[in-house]
C-alpha cells in the first residue's frame, strides 16, 4: 500500500498492492497498522457506506457541521470523479478542491479528513462507492456547498446536466456556508 499526497497536502491517495493472476486479484482494501502509518492517524471507523449510482449523478459537497467525519472512500464497481473542497477557514488551501478519479479498476481510495466537503459524479453507467467513516451520520448536522458555485470552479467532466437530490439542489454557495 502506498500513499501519495494531492495538492492538498491533507488529502491522500492510496493505493493498495493489488496481487493479480489469471484467476483474478487480491489485495488488502483496509489495514489499520498501515493506514496508521501512511496517514499518522488511528482512525476509529464507525460506520461503513454503501451507494450505488447512475450515470450522471452527482452526490455533494456533504459535510457535518458538528460530528464532523473523515471518510475512506473507494469504487467497487464503475468509476467517479471523487471531489474534496477544504472548507476550513484558517487551512492555506482553503476554498481549494481536489478531483480524483476513483474507480473498480484503479481500485485507488481517497483519504478524507476532518474539515473538507465531499461530492463525486458518475462517469460510468453505474458506480457503487463504499466509504468509511469516523463519526456517525447525523442528519441535522449535514450540510451542502453548492455543486456548482463559481467561487469553486469546479469541472465534474460530466457531459449532461446532474442528477441530484433535492438536498443537494438546495446547497448553499461556498459563501453562504457554515464552515469549520
Amino acid at each position: 500500500m502506498k500513499a501519495t499526497r494531492t495538492a492538498i497536502p491533507d488529502l491522500l491517495i492510496i493505493e493498495p498492492k493489488v496481487f493479480g493472476d489469471e484467476r483474478g486479484f487480491f489485495f488488502e482494501s483496509f489495514n489499520r497498522r498501515k493506514f496508521a502509518e501512511l496517514t499518522g492517524r488511528d482512525a476509529d471507523f464507525v460506520q461503513d457506506n454503501h451507494s450505488r449510482s447512475a450515470k450522471n449523478v452527482l452526490r455533494g459537497l456533504h459535510y457535518q457541521i458538528q460530528h464532523p467525519q473523515a471518510k475512506l472512500v473507494r469504487v467497487v464497481q464503475g468509476a467517479v470523479l471523487d471531489v474534496v473542497v477544504d472548507i476550513r477557514r484558517n487551512s492555506p488551501s482553503f476554498g481549494q478542491h481536489v478531483a480524483v478519479e476513483l474507480s473498480a479498476e484503479n481500485k485507488r481510495m481517497l483519504w478524507i479528513p476532518e474539515g473538507f466537503a465531499h461530492g463525486f459524479a458518475v462517469l460510468s453507467d453505474t458506480a457503487e462507492c463504499l466509504y468509511k467513516t469516523t463519526d456517525y451520520w447525523y442528519p441535522e448536522h449535514e450540510r451542502c456547498i453548492r455543486w456548482d458555485d463559481p467561487a469553486l470552479a469546479i469541472y465534474w467532466q460530466l457531459q449532461v446536466a446532474p442528477a441530484l437530490s433535492g438536498k443537494d439542489a438546495q446547497g448553499k454557495s461556498l459563501a453562504e456556508a457554515e464552515l469549520f
